[in-house]
């Protein structure tokens, strides 16, 4: 394997902007399976894929560890210079994504119950809920496994499969949701099989990347590495504490979603539009996470502290320049997709008058999004879990002490101080973490 090549901006942007794209094509697949609803099937149809999509987006974001694990364990070893570990490490998560996706499937029946415990809807829309479901439990398996996937590729720093790979399962999607529901008027259950058959091409495509990439390599599979437990104890506990840590970045949102219903209909409608603009700037944002989740894995592995420093410079300052053009773009262009976005005057007015805080989101979030990169790369997932555990304590006491006098201008204040706790407790960590890592260099 040939030494890696200087970190340089160039080298950020490189493995940055595939992602980037990536990133922005996820949200059109829920685009375009609700138009399709909406022009060919019920209003009862829109409702069960709204509930059902809701529920498998809850899911695979809380297993979303077997894409950042992966990451960070194969830098690591590409660092090292190990190749038996680089293989290994994918084996270890593509069985532990079949693991995890036959306890789904034996499963499906329970957590299709959930749809009529959590979602108060009719009963018609909870019906066509299931039945979406219940068909797309059976691509659990390969969107599982396209995590692992991903995560390997983003390890080796091959963001273009990445990219490939994401078109190929959207346009697939969308293609087969025109077939199947303006073609076969299979409403709500053609939705579902679309994106089964979808992730099922990503994953052996994904596959045969793999494949590819190990065969012009010269790799090959170390199978008694599998049986190692050592890495596969260390494996699961990085998992595990980036799941811990999901589940409470997960709370922070529902419960930011809650108090939003909970403060009237107007509300909860604004502040929908306003977290369409964070989410948009997430794209961009977490280009720069994932390129610094690799490059500094690579340091980490290869025991180089001035490529750590170079790694998390370079990459900071891409994220910051970014971060400070989505906000001028934010403030410049907000008011007019507000204006886009909703036609109701109420709606329009409670959005803008909490507008600010969408302007200063990236400013602010940019340390998060770039620490987690950081403590994922370099397998400080502990440290990330118990930051995430303080930030969302802080999240909820600032919500109980200035929602109630403040109302909604509160609530934003009190998610703003989440978002500044998650960078603060991180960066206040990461000296002591640096020294360290580099003392065991």
């Amino acid at each position: 394997m040939t030494s890696p090549p200087p970190i340089t901006h160039g080298h950020v942007f490189r493995i940055a902007w595939p992602i980037i794209l990536a990133n922005a094509a996820v949200p059109l697949l829920g685009i375009a399976d609700t138009a399709v609803i909406g022009n060919f099937d019920t209003t009862t149809g829109l409702g069960g894929l709204a509930i059902g999509a809701l529920l498998f987006n809850i899911i695979y974001w809380g297993f979303g560890f077997l894409r950042m694990g992966t990451t960070g364990l194969t830098a690591q070893a590409l660092g090292a210079d190990d190749v038996g570990e680089i293989t290994a490490t994918f084996g270890r998560a593509a069985l532990m994504a079949g693991a995890i996706s036959l306890c789904l499937l034996v499963l499906q029946v329970p957590l299709a119950a959930l749809i009529t415990l959590v979602f108060q809807g009719s009963a018609a829309v909870e019906e066509a809920a299931k039945t979406y479901f219940l068909i797309r439990i059976w691509g659990a398996p390969a969107a599982l496994f396209g995590f692992s996937c991903l995560g390997w590729f983003i390890g080796l720093k091959r963001s273009s499969y990445v990219l490939v790979l994401q078109l190929l399962l959207n346009g697939l999607n969308v293609g087969l949701d025109v077939l199947f529901v303006a073609g076969f008027d299979w409403g709500v259950a053609g939705v579902a099989w679309g994106t089964v058959i979808a992730e099922w091409v990503m994953a052996f495509t994904a596959a045969l990347l793999i494949w590819r990439k190990l065969h012009r390599c010269g790799w090959r599979f170390e199978w008694e590495r599998l049986r190692d437990p050592a890495p596969l104890l260390r494996m699961i506990a990085v998992n595990r504490d980036i799941f811990l840590r999901t589940l409470a970045l997960l709370g922070g949102f529902a419960l930011f979603q809650w108090e939003s219903a909970r403060l009237g209909d107007i509300t909860l409608a604004a502040n929908h539009i306003l977290l369409q603009f964070i989410g948009f700037g997430a794209f961009f944002l977490d280009g720069f996470a994932f390129a610094v989740e690799a490059l500094v894995g690579e340091a980490v592995g290869a025991k180089n502290t001035e490529r750590l420093r170079q790694a998390v410079r370079k990459s900071t300052e891409w994220a910051l320049g970014t971060a400070v053009l989505l906000a001028v773009a934010t403030f410049l262009l907000g008011p007019l997709a507000i204006a886009g976005l909703s036609t109701d005057p109420s709606v329009r007015g409670a959005a803008t008058a909490v507008f600010w805080f969408a302007v200063i989101y990236p400013i602010i979030g940019v340390w998060a999004f770039q620490f987690d990169g950081i403590f994922i790369g370099a397998t400080w997932t502990a440290a990330m879990r118990n930051a995430m555990a303080l930030s969302f304590a802080i999240f909820v006491f600032a919500w109980w002490v200035l929602t109630p006098p403040f109302a909604n201008y509160g609530l934003w204040t009190a998610f703003v101080i989440f978002l500044a706790a998650r960078g603060l407790t991180m960066g206040l960590a990461y000296p002591v973490l640096a020294r360290k890592a580099a003392l065991q260099f």
